[in-house]
């Protein structure tokens, strides 16, 4: 059945491509020179049917019936009462666009000029689909690209400096924390729809903040520090019993871009750019008084020495991956269970050093980039040994990307709207592919309740959001 139902989708839009094809050739021209009959408006209009009968927004849609007439000028068309946008007539047919939230369905025509419409209704109703589009929590900037740091309503908390890190509080999911690079910690508050300001890089004595993660039982955030010296804070903890107020340093090191908890084991893993080391700190430890911020111990150093990179760990805890920013690749490392430690790591996707655009495996794809990434529990992958896809970011690419437990890698959302420019950056709300930019997206986060990915857009210095269109 489910292959009669494919072949039977398949053959409908081949069908609505072929009569597009004839709406080019037959009024391509607003008159009867094909042997059209105009428009009537002493008969009515009848509505016999349309093909599909279902899709979403943008979705071609053709209706059939009878004294359509081949002026596009004078007809309207409305589904679930929003207006379509109207391609072309040839007289017993019309070719439209589905708009987007025509929930209710009823389709109607209504062709003359002034008060003088003949209206008709069409008796099937279009089963209208919600489909996921890109579109805009919070944050605005001006025409200049200027922009307000304020804390207050969502509709009026100003712009986004660098939101480059974002990560939910695992033990409240209405509270959403964004890491801006340079700049302090925002938090999103989806329970009274604000913005505020709770840790600023001065309470840590920071410079730059680039990641925060959680301890296991989510009772402290773990944040990390870039910046250069060999005794700077490259970590530092801050306890949920004083409202993450106090900030402590964990750890000491230059230049770290990135730190993880073990989600099974708690230990947890940090970075430096220096050399690429990848050091690994045993929490369990710590929290006995027993390690210092020197305490820590170095498992291996990735290829690239002096690139940034960050690291995030499967939620089995079997793997991580480490996002090579600056060089345009993704390795994996393994987890050793009897050592509790992680392996020397191997490339996953993209080519090393090779930025660009191209959708494929292993090291086929390429990658420029990519910086935030979140693993996704895919439903039909149900039962295998690996359950999760990862979403990640593209800072240079603008997108947001898919990587495959096989290695495959898609784009999912973003450079959209090509008709606009060749550029594939920008501001615009949409369908995922086909209409949404990004410009210069780095954070990622997302709600696996309602299905929802939040987007940190660092020159649009907003927060986007990506999730089925609103019903209201």
């Amino acid at each position: 059945m489910k292959r009669i139902a494919i072949s039977l989708l398949r053959f409908s839009g081949m069908v609505v491509c072929f009569l597009v094809i004839c709406f080019a050739t037959a009024c391509s021209e607003e008159n009867n020179d094909d042997g059209v009959t105009a428009h009537d408006p002493s008969q009515p209009i009848t509505i016999t049917d349309f093909i599909p009968k279902s899709g979403g927004a943008g979705q071609r849609l053709v209706i059939f019936g009878s004294n359509f007439g081949c002026d596009t000028s004078i007809v309207q068309v409305l589904i679930g009462g929003k207006e379509a946008k109207v391609i072309g007539l040839n007289g017993e047919s019309l070719y439209c666009l589905v708009p987007e939230k025509s929930y209710e369905g009823g389709i109607e025509i209504r062709i003359g000029d002034g008060d003088n419409k003949v209206i008709s209704e069409a008796s099937e109703k279009f089963e209208y689909q919600r489909k996921t589009v890109v579109s805009t929590l919070c944050g605005e900037e001006d025409e200049n690209g200027d922009y307000k740091t304020i804390d207050g309503p969502f509709s009026d908390c100003g712009g986004f400096k660098n939101p480059s890190w974002l990560s939910f509080d695992p033990q409240n999911p209405q509270l959403l924390y964004i890491a801006q690079d340079g700049g302090n910690v925002r938090l999103l508050n989806f329970q009274d729809s604000t913005v505020t300001t709770p840790i600023t890089r001065g309470m840590g004595n920071w410079d730059r903040i680039r990641t925060i993660d959680w301890t296991i039982d989510g009772e402290y955030m773990i944040i990390s520090n870039d910046q250069g010296g060999e005794n700077d804070i490259s970590t530092s903890i801050l306890s949920r019993t004083n409202n993450f107020s106090d900030p402590q340093a964990m750890t000491r090191y230059r230049q770290c871009n990135g730190a993880s908890i073990h989600p099974i084991n708690g230990e947890l893993y940090f970075n430096s750019y220096e050399k690429g080391q990848f050091f690994r700190y045993d929490m369990e430890r710590y929290f006995n008084g027993e390690l210092g911020v020197k305490d820590y111990e170095e498992l291996f150093k990735i290829q690239d020495n002096s690139w940034e990179f960050n690291i995030r760990i499967h939620p089995t805890g079997n793997y991580a991956y480490i996002i090579v920013i600056n060089r345009h690749y993704i390795l994996r490392t393994d987890y050793n269970w009897e050592t509790k430690r992680f392996t020397q790591p191997y490339l996953v996707c993209g080519e090393p050093r090779v930025s660009g655009w191209v959708d494929g495996v292993g090291t086929k794809a390429r990658l420029n980039t990519p910086y935030q990434g979140v693993f996704v529990k895919n439903p039909e992958y149900e039962g295998l040994s690996d359950e999760y896809d990862f979403y990640f970011t593209e800072q240079h690419n603008h997108d947001i990307r898919i990587l495959t437990p096989e290695g495959k890698v898609t784009t999912f959302a973003g450079r959209g709207s090509t008709s606009v420019n060749s550029n594939p950056w920008g501001y615009i709300d949409g369908d995922l592919r086909l209409e949404a930019r990004f410009d210069q997206p780095k954070g990622l986060a997302y709600d696996e309740v309602n299905h929802v990915f939040y987007v940190g857009d660092v020159e649009n210095h907003r927060i986007r959001k990506i999730a089925l269109e609103e019903e209201n």
